[in-house]
């Protein structure tokens, strides 16, 4: 009989931080999948699990790896960071189940259960404040999979909708300046250079670090792939070092 697939969604990796079905999920499991970072934050609570790890940009092999698992009777916790079904490997799963399904029978869409987990956008919005706190939208600025073209046209988008924006992956050695170019092309699309703006680096980790500040000087901000962006609508102020966008109430 095939085993389960738990696609889990971790948050930012600590035990505070992660729902209590994430952890039920992990301890149930057999074997535990991931990226070699993540495994490495939910090793401590697991010592007698078995552990399944790739390193970046292999992550359809360690797709194929939990349903091989799952065919030889084992239950699987798939782990990702923050939410699976955000920028996680939920979709690939989904993407790749039918050819598992249809090469053995014991295996059916619901052997995959996708458990939710504290995305950045959420994380780090509640260390800024609530600069989410009306419509916004989520936006990658990784190149890897998505044209620089069509995240040109979706930060244009959001700006032109108003929407307050978080932005992921702003940053890494190979993308320096993409923070910059992006903020350049938000100025563009007609977002005033005062537009409140922030910032945090290694959500509900050690080293947490939030930073507030218009756009103009955000452009110019040194940021890290450990690190979430957020974005105000043309409504967001900065009040008392907090970022805040708001609902809309008569106060």
């Amino acid at each position: 009989m095939a085993g389960r697939i738990y696609i889990i969604g971790m948050g930012p990796g600590y035990r505070s931080m992660m729902t209590e079905e994430a952890f039920t999920a992990m301890e149930k499991s057999d074997v535990i999948v991931g990226y070699t970072v993540y495994v490495d934050l939910v090793k401590e609570h697991f010592p007698e699990k078995e552990f399944f790890t790739t390193p970046m940009r292999q992550e359809i092999e360690r797709c194929r790896a939990c349903f091989d698992f799952a065919i030889e009777g084992k239950d699987v916790a798939f782990i990702c960071s923050g939410d699976a079904g955000v920028y996680g490997m939920a979709a690939p799963m989904y993407e790749l189940l039918p050819e598992y399904v249809n090469a053995n029978s014991d295996l059916t869409e619901e052997n995959l259960i996708v458990i939710p987990g504290v995305t950045a956008a959420i994380s780090g919005a509640a260390v800024l404040g609530a600069p989410i706190n009306h419509d916004f939208c989520v936006i990658s600025l990784s190149d890897l999979l998505t044209p620089w073209e069509m995240i040109e046209k979706r930060l244009k988008a959001a700006i032109d909708g108003d929407f307050a924006i978080a932005i992921y992956n702003p940053s890494s050695k190979k993308r320096h300046d993409y923070l910059k170019r992006a903020c350049e092309i938000m100025l563009a699309a007609g977002a005033s250079e005062n537009r409140a703006c922030g910032y945090v680096e290694n959500i509900g980790r050690e080293g947490t670090k939030s930073v507030v500040m218009p756009l103009g000087e955000l452009k110019e901000a040194e940021v890290n792939m450990f690190t979430t962006v957020f974005i105000g609508n043309s409504k967001s102020e900065i009040v008392l070092g907090k970022l805040v966008t708001k609902r809309g109430y008569q106060i």
